[in-house]
């Protein structure tokens, strides 16, 4: 698979607590993050190009970072659940 990033992605676990367009409610950790990007990976399934709002459990942090991002894909994980790449709204 081609990668496309323009900035450097670090391979870091956070937990994380995500709530879509819809209301829907969900729990995940990530995989990789970079300035414009997330990887999460969680127990359902987050539709393509649905928007998200995300609040990351930062080490070191009193309160969760808040972002917002749009679901770039998302595919089933070997290790079961599943995988999705996030694109984050701005780049701060």
């Amino acid at each position: 698979m081609n990668d496309h990033r323009i900035f450097e992605r670090f391979r870091k676990e956070f937990s994380a607590r995500f709530v879509g367009l819809d209301g829907k409610e969900g729990v995940a950790r990530t995989f990789d993050v970079s300035a414009k990007g997330l990887g999460l990976s969680s127990s359902r399934e987050l539709e393509s190009r649905s928007n998200l709002e995300i609040w990351l459990d930062v080490p070191n942090s009193t309160d969760p970072l808040y972002t917002r991002g749009q679901v770039v894909w998302s595919r089933l994980a070997e290790t079961g659940g599943f995988c999705s790449g996030i694109e984050l709204e701005k780049a701060d």
